[in-house]
């Protein structure tokens, strides 16, 4: 165990007793991200494993999609921020002028909080980042076009359809769907920004089994305020609270007994 106080009172709880022994694809130290004048997170240090599922928990503000967004450089798109301390991916440090960000973001592949399909058919959805890219050969499209929508849980419900547009499907086949158009470039790791918060009870659980099965293969970070999924879904569970990394560990030890009573009130509704 490592521990730390924070200037407001509290304490940072990290278990790091299998860190070593993993494999790590992303790694922050002494991170901290600023919009503007505010200083939105602090000090964070994570290792996050390859091919596990991490979830973000926290109350909203807390600074789980800052840090998500960091990952890929999304906060880029906003005019006055900047990041310091050192982000890794692998061994690229992503806190550099230097990196390419597209390309960056082939590696690191985003599914937001609302479905996003482009106004195209089915299969031009999946193979976009593929188009972009310059592939044209047609049987490669093609066989990218079912495997990834396979793998999404999809093909059986838009086969015979996939040249009609996308945005006929329904909330959750449009989630899916964007899914499978992220994963047909292939990334390293993909981020997920509450995915489900405006699916129904149904597409929800699909996109659990989904999440579930594809950290099998690719390394999935996920935002959610919903404790449960978090539980259901995460190998690891990071509780962030006013910008700072709270605790960080196994999901089961953090649920069953966390080590921070801030946490231990955060999961059981005694603040939200």
């Amino acid at each position: 165990m490592q521990w730390g106080l924070f200037s407001q009172g509290f304490v940072m709880t990290q278990n790091t007793e299998t860190a070593s022994s993993e494999d790590i694809v992303v790694n922050a130290s002494e991170l901290n991200f600023f919009y503007g004048d505010h200083h939105a997170l602090h000090s964070i240090n994570m290792q996050i494993p390859r091919r596990k599922c991490t979830a973000f928990i926290g109350p909203s503000g807390c600074g789980k999609s800052t840090f998500l967004r960091c990952i890929n450089r999304m906060n880029d798109l906003v005019d006055g921020t900047r990041m310091e301390g050192s982000l890794l991916l692998d061994t690229m440090e992503l806190n550099s002028e230097t990196v390419d960000v597209i390309a960056l973001r082939r590696r690191v592949g985003m599914v937001f909080q609302k479905s996003n399909p482009f106004p195209k058919s089915i299969y031009e959805n999946v193979i976009y980042g593929l188009r972009i890219a310059g592939v044209r050969n047609r049987a490669l499209l093609d066989e990218t076009v079912e495997r990834c929508l396979q793998k999404a849980a999809l093909w059986n419900e838009v086969k015979d359809r996939l040249h009609t547009s996308a945005l006929k499907l329904s909330g959750g086949q449009m989630q899916r769907l964007c899914i499978a158009r992220c994963i047909a470039v292939d990334p390293e790791v993909i981020l997920m920004d509450e995915p489900c918060s405006a699916l129904d009870p149904r597409a929800t659980s699909s996109i659990e089994d989904l999440v579930d099965e594809l950290s099998q293969e690719f390394t999935i970070v996920i935002v959610t305020h919903n404790m449960q999924q978090a539980a259901r879904i995460s190998d690891k569970a990071a509780f962030f609270y006013e910008g700072h990394l709270v605790e960080f560990g196994d999901t089961e030890q953090m649920f069953r007994k966390p080590a921070n009573q801030q946490t231990q009130d955060y999961i059981t509704g005694r603040f939200s």
